[in-house]
């Protein structure tokens, strides 16, 4: 579901109201824990959290004009997604979080190569993605992203 947001609150606002808390608490969460040096802003159509033009000049090489993006999530038509570039780009923490999400929730793991879909709003592991958000700080995140891109 794409929503036409210019900020996080302006999504939430949009988003199904049984989602609303849900995404704000996923929103909380996120930024109670995220690093210093990455922003948050609607990217995609997302709410989206990414290392600015101020702090990396180059941005995004698909797009130079857009932030280097680092992970965001969305309220789809049957689940909450959540994209986490780090978990597609490094092994070690792809690994991680596959080893930890059994100690956190129940239902299975259901995972692409960066999303992870949430279809029971009720069994969001929001004390792991909190953990997952502090694995990677901005300047983690940039050299792992150059040494994939530089391949």
């Amino acid at each position: 579901m794409q929503y036409k947001a210019t900020s996080a609150e302006d999504y939430i606002k949009q988003a199904p109201e049984d989602c609303q808390q849900i995404l704000q608490k996923l929103r909380d969460v996120i930024r109670l824990n995220l690093p210093k040096g990455f922003e948050e802003g609607i990217q995609y159509g997302m709410i989206g959290y990414y290392v600015p033009h101020s702090v990396y000049p180059d941005g995004y090489h698909c797009d130079p004009k857009i932030p280097l993006p680092f992970m965001s999530f969305a309220s789809q038509k049957n689940s909450i997604n959540l994209y986490h570039s780090g978990i597609y780009a490094q092994q070690e923490l792809h690994d991680w979080f596959i080893n930890e999400y059994p100690k956190h929730c129940k239902r299975k793991l259901d995972m692409g190569k960066s999303c992870i879909r949430f279809k029971k709003m009720d069994e969001i592991p929001f004390e792991l993605i909190g953990e997952l958000v502090t694995k990677l700080t901005y300047e983690e995140w940039i050299k792992i992203y150059e040494q994939t891109i530089k391949k």
